[in-house]
């Protein structure tokens, strides 16, 4: 956008050109009015986005796609925007449901797992899928619980498929040394807080809410 002293030089040379004459004052007025409708419409080409939009503008998105907020954040909101797009082009087979879920999770496809039970030595289950592996550390981001997180996956996969297990990994380990800190970021953190692996599931019951699937 042109700058207030670009719009002076713009004016014919019978008008003075002046910052600080009452024409130039007139001129920064209207440049500061433009300035605000630049910003406006900025932020509407923005929050056509489901990244980047929120509230009411979320809400519009999510109606497009006929998936109601509930009482969601919206963190969790585009989520499920994301989720039920991704829903609607799935055929519900194994690798389908892990793009769906890195679709809605922003993760790699490689960060999920998906067994099936009925090759499961111990209890064999026909239709069931035995263990689905996310990295917790973004559904945190996102302020999900583990319960909230099965519902998305159990509209994800074919009619009359249960959820069995959903194990949510977290990066830490203990260090093979006897003692002090092993390098990288998979053992007990340092005094800051810079290191240090991340635990798994962690589930608080009575703190969760249904979603709207």
């Amino acid at each position: 956008m042109y700058s207030a002293k670009d719009m002076l030089s713009r004016l014919a040379d019978v008008f003075t050109k002046e910052p600080n004459s009452n024409l130039g004052r007139l001129i920064r007025i209207v440049h500061e009015q433009l300035e605000q409708v630049e910003v406006g419409l900025d932020t509407v080409r923005q929050w056509r986005s489901i990244h980047t939009a929120q509230g009411v503008t979320l809400d519009n998105i999510g109606q497009n796609v006929a998936q109601p907020r509930g009482a969601a954040t919206d963190e969790i909101y585009r989520v499920l925007i994301q989720s039920k797009i991704a829903r609607n082009l799935s055929k519900t087979d194994i690798n389908t449901i892990i793009q769906v879920l890195a679709l809605a999770l922003n993760c790699d496809m490689q960060d999920i797992r998906i067994d099936e039970k009925y090759s499961d030595s111990a209890a064999p289950e026909p239709a069931a899928i035995s263990l689905i592996r996310v990295p917790i550390k973004r559904l945190n981001e996102v302020g999900m619980s583990p319960m909230q997180f099965g519902q998305i996956i159990q509209r994800t996969v074919a009619a009359g498929v249960r959820v069995a297990m959903v194990e949510l990994a977290g990066t830490f380990q203990l260090s093979s040394q006897d003692s002090g800190l092993e390098a990288g970021v998979t053992g007990l953190s340092d005094i800051a807080m810079n290191k240090g692996g991340s635990l798994g599931e962690v589930y608080v019951p009575g703190y969760d809410y249904g979603l709207p699937l």
